[in-house]
């Protein structure tokens, strides 16, 4: 498969290390740079499969560098390659659109295994960050009558938007409730759009954020489909 990729981090033993360790995997590095600004100027002249991106910069950071990138339209997936462990820090970078969430310390063939999932349209969170989202939703909840971004969603996407934060499949969903996986498909891509996400992921997020469902540690492995508002 072929991968391009961007690397922005601001750290250049990192970078450099990084970009070393991915070219003799066979993943072509098109850019790396140190800074946000040079960053965004490259993702939009090279247009990579994949920007991987620190979220400590110094100037600006790895939040501020993902918001400029959507607000140019730039719909290539961005993964947050990051020491932080921080609850805001992750749930922000999937609110605003990164579709993948790893850790620096982790093994390289498990890095290479999480881009090949992301290029493919999925979208990966570090498995050890389970707890930390967990922590995130407890006690959460929304009152009624107050509106909220799910005022839009029919009944049944209400429900399959339920289903979804419970870490349900496609095909264990159109089971349970007695429907095909194309009309799953269907809905699942009418409430990303609706809720104005990128993946299941970030609409699950969302939807504990605001009470709707409390969301299990599976939930944050990886996207079974790609599910890309088009």
């Amino acid at each position: 498969m072929t991968r391009r990729i961007l690397l922005i981090d601001d750290h250049t033993l990192f970078r450099e290390g990084l970009e070393g360790l991915l070219q003799r995997r066979g993943i072509d590095i098109v850019g790396a740079v140190g800074d946000g600004e040079a960053g965004i100027r490259m993702a939009q002249e090279l247009a990579p499969d994949i920007v991987l991106l620190d979220m400590r910069m110094p100037t600006m950071d790895g939040l501020e560098v993902l918001r400029r990138l959507r607000q140019n339209h730039l719909r290539m997936p961005v993964v947050m390659l990051t020491t932080s462990t921080e609850e805001r820090d992750l749930v922000e970078s999937l609110r605003n659109g990164a579709q993948g969430y790893l850790l620096k310390d982790m093994e390289p063939n498990e890095l290479v295994d999480a881009l090949d999932d992301i290029v493919q349209g999925k979208t990966v969170v570090a498995p050890d960050l389970a707890p930390v989202l967990a922590r995130v939703v407890q006690g959460q909840t929304v009152a009624l009558d107050e509106p909220g971004p799910f005022d839009s969603l029919t009944p049944r996407e209400t429900e399959i938007l339920q289903l979804l934060a419970e870490g349900q499949s496609n095909k264990v969903i159109a089971r349970n409730l007695g429907i095909s996986d194309g009309t799953v498909k269907l809905h699942v891509k009418a409430i990303l759009r609706k809720l104005g996400v990128h993946s299941r992921v970030e609409a699950a997020v969302l939807a504990v954020q605001q009470g709707v469902r409390t969301i299990p540690a599976g939930i944050v492995s990886q996207d079974e489909e790609p599910q890309e508002v088009e």
